[in-house]
């Protein structure tokens, strides 16, 4: 089953075949890698992760992930991504086929209203 539909928000993780994660950008998902691979032994089974920087989400720059653990301890470091301006936009309408639905609309909308301004003429 696709991980979006199981609720997953994103990956983290040492290292990726570049075809999967060019599949979760294309889903929505956050395709992160550790830039300290020793940052991975500090994630605890019953952690609560958050992921801070999504509001700057730009190219080449990273996000920061938050660990919570479940004794109050709280850890954080930061994750790289290779994500481009598009996919990007990928992300923040959840999937490439959402974005790609959204500028369908805008297109559609837009030629509309190119084609009421020659009949006004």
């Amino acid at each position: 089953m696709e991980p979006r539909f199981l609720n997953v928000k994103a990956i983290i993780v040492k290292s990726f075949a570049r075809i999967h994660e060019t599949n979760l950008k294309k889903q929505g998902i956050l395709a992160l890698t550790f830039i300290n691979k020793s940052d991975y032994d500090k994630i605890r089974e019953d952690d609560k992760i958050s992921i801070t920087g999504l509001a700057d989400f730009k190219p080449n720059r990273n996000l920061t992930v938050k660990l919570t653990h479940a004794d109050g301890t709280k850890e954080a470091f930061l994750v790289s991504h290779s994500y481009n301006e598009t996919q990007i936009e990928w992300f923040r309408f959840g999937s490439a086929l959402n974005y790609m639905k959204q500028q369908d609309k805008f297109n559609k909308t837009k030629s509309e209203n190119n084609d009421k301004e020659d009949i006004k003429k």
